[in-house]
């Protein structure tokens, strides 16, 4: 892709004050002086002055757009993942958010970063994403993309859960414990981190599947190839209160009864990065791995 190819580019941002406002002005200036048109989410508009800009839906934006500029953390980036990954059009973010793991921009960056983007000089990485379909009876209950992780809990008050789990139809194990995290490579730094799963390079063509505080003590991460599917079935009928969370932002109940499966999506997200990026020194840098005790 060339800069040719940035004809139209669309800019979506969260809601944030007065810092997400400065980066899609910056955003917008650095579009106008390229000579691509901007089309904006209603969000990132009123950030603007109201001077005729264009304004567009999320997906009119997938449809028409060239290259999606995000604006804000990584769950904005979630969001858009899931909501144009079959769109086909490449996602760039700029982050205003904590960690920032998946935007390949810093807010200081912005200006003299994007210019050389737009001109060609990024590298593209393609995440695939998981889909969760819960079905009962062979009925369709909920389905959703998800572009970090499909997460098994208990909803609304706290117990343990039993759950039954199948890879490609072959019954793996029975777990108890608070749930399971089922993270794409994307997902790895992400909650699957937190309970002790494996980080995995963006680009790996791999699953983790994570137990969340399992009443045993050999239970383990377990990686399995990305185009494995993973069934997750509740056994303990008094569990009532499971839920299905796609991004902790996409939600489906999981009773007895019903069953969840999780195959890679059909449609990856390409994230687009400067020439400079490196997951590993995003890793050093994000997850203090240069860190050594008695350093300030």
């Amino acid at each position: 892709m060339s800069s040719l190819d940035f004809r139209r580019v669309g800019v979506i941002a969260r809601l944030g004050g007065e810092l997400v406002e400065d980066s899609v002005a910056s955003v917008a200036r650095v579009l106008e002086a390229a000579g691509v048109e901007a089309v904006f989410e209603a969000s990132a508009a009123e950030t603007l002055p109201d001077d005729g800009r264009r304004v567009a839906g999320r997906d009119e934006l997938g449809d028409i757009c060239d290259l999606v500029v995000v604006v804000g953390g990584d769950g904005s980036l979630l969001g858009v993942g899931r909501d144009l990954a079959h769109k086909n059009v490449p996602v760039l973010g700029v982050n205003r958010g904590g960690l920032g793991f998946l935007a390949g921009v810093a807010p200081e960056d912005i200006e003299s970063t994007l210019p050389e983007m737009l001109r060609g000089g990024f590298e593209a990485e393609e995440h695939f994403l998981l889909e969760a379909v819960v079905r009962e009876k062979g009925r369709e209950i909920g389905r959703s993309p998800a572009l970090n992780d499909v997460v098994v809990h208990a909803a609304g008050r706290s117990h343990m859960l039993e759950l039954r789990v199948w890879i490609d139809e072959q019954w793996v194990y029975d777990q108890r414990g608070d749930g399971l995290i089922v993270a794409s490579p994307t997902g790895s730094t992400a909650y699957s981190l937190s309970a002790g799963g494996p980080i995995m390079h963006p680009t790996l063509d791999a699953i983790a599947i994570v137990p969340m505080f399992p009443h045993t003590l050999t239970s383990r991460p377990l990686v399995v190839r990305g185009s494995a599917s993973v069934r997750v079935q509740v056994e303990n009928a008094e569990a009532t209160g499971a839920r299905v969370s796609c991004d902790s932002q996409v939600h489906f109940d999981l009773t007895p009864g019903r069953a969840l499966h999780i195959e890679k999506y059909a449609h990856p997200l390409r994230l687009l990065y400067p020439l400079d990026h490196s997951f590993y020194e995003s890793c050093r840098s994000k997850l203090d791995w240069a860190t050594r005790l008695g350093d300030r």
